[in-house]
């Protein structure tokens, strides 16, 4: 996906109220054409509403939808150049897998030896290869999903939906799952829009992601920016998992701030890592494979500070200590992976932190 891509979605000031409740707050966002978009948040955040406003099936309060360059506002869910993969999959038990593909096909004119070659094209395009004429109650979850995909996507829409479609599925499955959507949307260069609640999900998967709370854009940003640099303390808790310590800005010196952090120590910050002008109390936050515990004879390339394991988890690959750093009250989670040679720590060992200054993040 090209960053200069025409749009293919448009949100303008988009408002949507059910009764009393505000369900969108004044949504305004592009997502373009050939991209692999998630909408991201907490169940009640609004992005499945917002979901529904692309297909049709959720009219807005006020505000206009654009697909295509052109104002959906009057333009019922069945003439809107969208199809939808739900939840549920919404798959016809009785039916075979082909005629479940093919039932978006109704009432099209084409011969039924064209409907035919059109089913087989779509199942070959999920890897469902030969199984038009199995019995889709027969078919294991990941299997059902696929089915859901081909028949969204045999009618070529110009925008495919995916409302929490893997959320079903067990872990291997999904991940596989993951990655076979990311390649079919590249394949098929249409536009994908994904609704999930996991942060993993949309990381992995997407071009760009919109984290939304209550009604509302957070943050729009490709994953990569999203991960590093959150705009604010409530998009870094949500997005992977973020310490927190408690912060003096003191000074601004040469273009850095000079900051005070509590087990630190004072650190010069760029502007960059600061989203807001403030002075006085703040947090700064860091992710826990930006730290490291120095090993025997290991110097650090940038800072360190002494501290104390207070607890280690070990996941195989990787192992996390919780570690509290000298003076400071609370613990910190550190992520370490696991290479041969590199011994498991235990808990109570005392230990060399090191970072860099780059990798923390000021937040109010």
């Amino acid at each position: 996906m090209k960053s200069d891509a025409k749009p293919m979605i448009e949100f303008r000031d988009v408002q949507k109220y059910y009764g009393d409740y505000h369900a969108l707050r004044g949504i305004n966002a592009t997502i373009r054409e050939g991209e692999f978009f998630s909408l991201l948040g907490p169940s009640g955040c609004g992005k499945t509403t917002l979901l529904r406003t692309i297909a049709g099936f959720e009219d807005i309060s006020s505000g206009v939808v654009m697909i295509d360059a052109k104002d959906m506002g009057d333009v019922p869910a069945n003439r809107r150049p969208t199809n939808m993969v739900f939840q549920s999959y919404a798959i016809f038990p009785h039916l075979t897998v082909a005629e479940n593909v093919a039932f978006g096909l109704r009432r099209d004119p084409r011969t039924k030896l064209e409907k035919a070659r059109l089913v087989e094209d779509a199942l070959a395009m999920v890897g469902l290869k030969g199984y038009g004429k199995r019995a889709a109650h027969a078919l294991s979850g990941g299997q059902r999903q696929r089915v859901a995909l081909a028949r969204a996507l045999i009618l070529k829409p110009k925008v495919l939906l995916l409302d929490e479609p893997m959320s079903a599925l067990d872990r291997k499955i999904r991940e596989q799952m993951q990655v076979e959507l990311i390649k079919l949307q590249r394949e098929l260069g249409i536009t994908f829009v994904l609704v999930t609640h996991d942060q993993e999900e949309a990381l992995v998967m997407s071009d760009r992601i919109a984290v939304m709370f209550e009604g509302e854009i957070a943050q729009l940003d490709d994953p990569e920016e999203l991960y590093r640099r959150p705009k604010s303390r409530r998009v870094a808790e949500f997005i992977g998992a973020m310490n927190f310590l408690p912060a003096h800005l003191e000074t601004e010196e040469n273009g850095q701030l000079k900051t005070v952090v509590a087990g630190l120590g004072t650190c010069m910050l760029a502007p960059d890592q600061v989203s807001f002008a403030h002075d006085g109390q703040v947090s700064v936050g860091f992710r826990p494979e930006t730290m490291t515990i120095l090993f025997d004879v290991q110097t650090a390339s940038g800072r360190e500070a002494p501290g104390t394991i207070e607890e280690v988890v070990y996941y195989g690959d990787m192992t996390y200590y919780d570690v509290r750093l000298d003076g400071v009250e609370q613990t910190i989670r550190l992520s370490m992976r696991n290479v041969f040679g590199r011994p498991v720590l235990e808990v109570g060992t005392r230990a060399r932190i090191a970072w860099n200054e780059g990798a923390l993040i000021l937040f109010r």
